[in-house]
């Protein structure tokens, strides 16, 4: 029984390891830009800039304000906000502040994902007509030149488009400058990377556009607590990819205490081990009939979660086997492999990250001060993967209270 334990053990390291050094090689291509089609913009797509909000009567004027700002025609883009079982003044204030306010009432069918399946059906059904979808969050504020970007990877062909995620209060405490750090990593080395070698992109919940032809042949359906990820993988196994517009940057109220964050990403974990569960198995089949590493990507992205956890696991059986060296349960999997090798990939990522916020232009003294703490915001989604995937069944929303009204032009 010890022997199988063992060597239980060892496939699962190699596993957690395998997929590590896969997202590190993929990285590696951020660094060498995409060959671009001659770039012909021959059109100016019209757009409805739809802003989900529940309680956000201290944000939602500067978002509202941010998007009216847009160096856009202003008369080929109308800016909605649904107004989602709100019990504040979200709703007046977006109405004053110059939105079309869609009012929702619906205390059955909670959360983001079905407040959009509803909006889009009042849009469409309307008298006016849009080439494409852009989505945000009520706490977001959008760089001037975001609907010009979007419109250009449209104009080259893509049909769901993410921007460039950029955190709009990195500095007010540890938190939001951890999820700073991390979001400039994975903007870098994860949906740069993918779009260079041509791989699909990753919808992050907010500042992303879709065509209407899109959202009317496939529908929205995406519910669940993770619903950016639920339509990304819909698209994927469609063989449609999300393209990327590095230069759309939208600016997103991160979480201020550890709390705040745990709840949030437990509901990302949750909805994380929900798609995964659903999705990886059709995933698996396209790839067996096709035989495209994009269905694979798709799938080892799906693997985050148990990736955590297997490392979690590996964390603690590595401390007790620290602890007693005599009980010969454990077996750290590195030694039956190249040991050269993985530890260039370890302490590679150890001086990779740095790397990517000094050409990032994020490498400051605050930064510097902040990077402790943020590698103790990394192993928390250790137990966090834990949680989301035991509870992944369960389908409870809850609202991420934001705060920071701040104007576009303060944040730049």
């Amino acid at each position: 029984m010890q022997s199988v334990f063992i060597a239980f053990g060892i496939l699962i390291q190699l596993f957690a390891y395998t997929v590590t050094a896969y997202h590190f090689i993929i990285s590696l291509f951020a660094w060498f830009p995409k060959k671009e089609k001659e770039l012909i913009v021959d059109k100016k797509h019209t757009f409805a800039l739809v802003v989900a909000a529940h309680n956000e009567q201290c944000v939602i004027k500067s978002n509202v304000d941010s998007l009216k700002a847009l160096n856009y025609d202003k008369d080929l883009y109308d800016i909605y906000v649904i107004a989602d079982n709100c019990t504040d003044k979200t709703a007046e204030i977006a109405r004053e502040a110059g939105a079309i306010v869609l009012e929702r009432f619906n205390d059955k069918l909670r959360g983001k994902g079905h407040a959009m399946d509803w909006a889009f059906n009042e849009i469409f059904s309307g008298e006016k007509e849009y080439d494409a979808v852009c989505i945000f969050d009520a706490d977001n504020v959008a760089d001037g030149e975001f609907l010009n970007h979007i419109n250009t990877r449209l104009c080259q062909g893509y049909e769901a488009v993410q921007g460039y995620i950029e955190t709009k209060n990195p500095y007010d405490t540890w938190v939001t400058a951890s999820y700073m750090i991390n979001f400039a990593m994975m903007n870098k080395a994860f949906q740069t990377a993918r779009y260079n070698v041509g791989l699909p992109n990753q919808l992050n919940g907010t500042g992303f556009a879709l065509t209407t032809d899109i959202l009317k042949k496939f529908g929205w359906g995406a519910n669940c607590l993770a619903e950016d990820m639920e339509f990304t993988m819909k698209l994927l196994e469609k063989d449609i990819l999300v393209g990327w517009a590095e230069k759309a940057i939208v600016y997103d109220e991160k979480p201020l205490t550890l709390s705040q964050s745990w709840k949030q990403r437990v509901r990302w974990a949750q909805g994380h081990a929900d798609v995964a569960s659903r999705y990886i198995p059709k995933l698996g089949k396209r790839f067996l009939k096709e035989g495209k590493l994009r269905y694979i990507d798709g799938i080892v992205y799906l693997t985050q979660p148990l990736v955590m956890m297997i490392l979690g696991f590996v964390l603690v059986m590595s401390f007790i086997q620290g602890l007693y060296p005599d009980t010969k349960i454990w077996v750290n999997a590195l030694e039956y492999v190249t040991p050269l090798f993985w530890t260039m990939i370890s302490y590679g990522q150890i001086l990779y990250l740095p790397f990517i916020l000094w050409v990032e232009k994020k490498l400051t003294i605050k930064t510097v001060v902040y990077y402790i703490p943020y590698l103790f915001f990394v192993y928390t989604w250790m137990p966090i993967s834990f949680v989301g995937v035991a509870k992944k069944n369960k389908k409870e929303w809850f609202h991420t209270q934001h705060t920071r009204a701040i104007s576009v032009n303060e944040v730049k």
